[in-house]
């Protein structure tokens, strides 16, 4: 028999890492099962952090937060949830990889991942010089050099939205899929240049980017870049056997108060729901989840006014 759980989080990214630590400050008995790896993995700093002006990297937060979450008792498991869903008696079972687990209440946090080009190089800036999202990093671009690496209308709608930022802007349409007319022609009244080739190879020196190399053999200098491909991997498809509600993009929706979903003792929290997809937004999350997910645990409703007024009765 497996050991049962009051909280298990599936993902210990930045959304489930907080929502650990709040779990376990309210001496639940919590597990996390987590595969490893995810987004915030690949980033070598995040700049837009309170507290953290000169910015962290993406694994040494998360390293942070899980020696933070295991002083409070919170235990780990590296695995990956492959399927979810209820017992009988009420309970949630997250079948993994290695064996399976049970526990009351479910936060889903498993987030998504960024789908970009296997290029020499790349990895090494992301965060640093390379960046996905215009809301967190537009403002590391101003006044440099830059390049959208990027696939059709996805490049050409990221290139528009930094062109506030700088005016030295090329766009590079790497996969070469059809750019639609009135993108064009938005991209030609902002005077961004687009070339259509892919690249080859990123040059950077301590994840600092320098050029980028073209399949024709062209070397675009530059100074930093963002990379917009869309389709990426919504990590949600292991919660169907639990029927949580999904967007037609497999993101998973969740109420805006307390982040439950619309299954009984399961909430979502982080970029795998429905928001801006950002570290300091996921945290809030996170944060939200747990407190409700304390109140279910505390009074049996996942209902957040009942639970509000059960738990001042209490």
């Amino acid at each position: 028999m497996p050991d049962i759980y009051e909280a298990a989080i599936a993902g210990g990214g930045i959304a489930g890492l907080q929502a650990a630590i709040q779990l376990g400050r309210y001496q639940h008995n919590v597990l996390v099962v987590d595969k490893g790896f995810g987004r915030s993995t690949l980033c070598h700093s995040y700049h837009n952090i309170l507290g953290w002006p000169d910015g962290i990297s993406g694994s040494e937060l998360r390293s942070i937060g899980r020696q933070q979450a295991e002083r409070m008792g919170v235990q780990f498991v590296e695995d990956t949830v492959v399927h979810a869903d209820k017992l009988d008696n009420g309970r949630i079972r997250l079948q993994g990889i290695q064996t399976h687990y049970e526990a009351s209440s479910l936060l889903i946090a498993t987030g998504i991942l960024d789908r970009f080009p296997d290029l020499p190089g790349l990895r090494d800036c992301l965060g640093l010089s390379i960046y996905v999202c215009p809301d967190c990093d537009g403002y590391e671009i101003r006044d440099r050099r830059t390049v959208v690496l990027g696939s059709g209308a996805v490049g050409a709608a990221m290139a528009l939205l930094l062109r506030d930022y700088t005016s030295e802007l090329l766009l590079v349409n790497h996969e070469q899929k059809p750019i639609p007319d009135t993108w064009q022609h938005k991209l030609q009244d902002a005077r961004i240049r687009t070339v259509h080739e892919p690249a080859v190879a990123i040059h950077s020196e301590a994840g600092m980017l320098q050029r980028i190399v073209l399949h024709n053999g062209d070397v675009l200098e530059a100074e930093r870049g963002f990379i917009a491909f869309g389709g990426n991997a919504v990590h949600s498809d292991w919660t169907r056997g639990l029927g949580v509600e999904r967007m037609e993009n497999r993101h998973i929706v969740t109420d805006p108060r307390s982040k439950r979903t619309n299954v009984q003792g399961v909430w979502a929290a982080g970029d795998i729901g429905v928001h801006a997809e950002q570290v300091t937004v996921a945290m809030g999350e996170g944060a939200l989840a747990a407190i409700w997910m304390h109140k279910y645990l505390k009074t049996g409703t996942s209902d957040a006014r009942t639970a509000q007024l059960s738990a001042r009765e209490s």
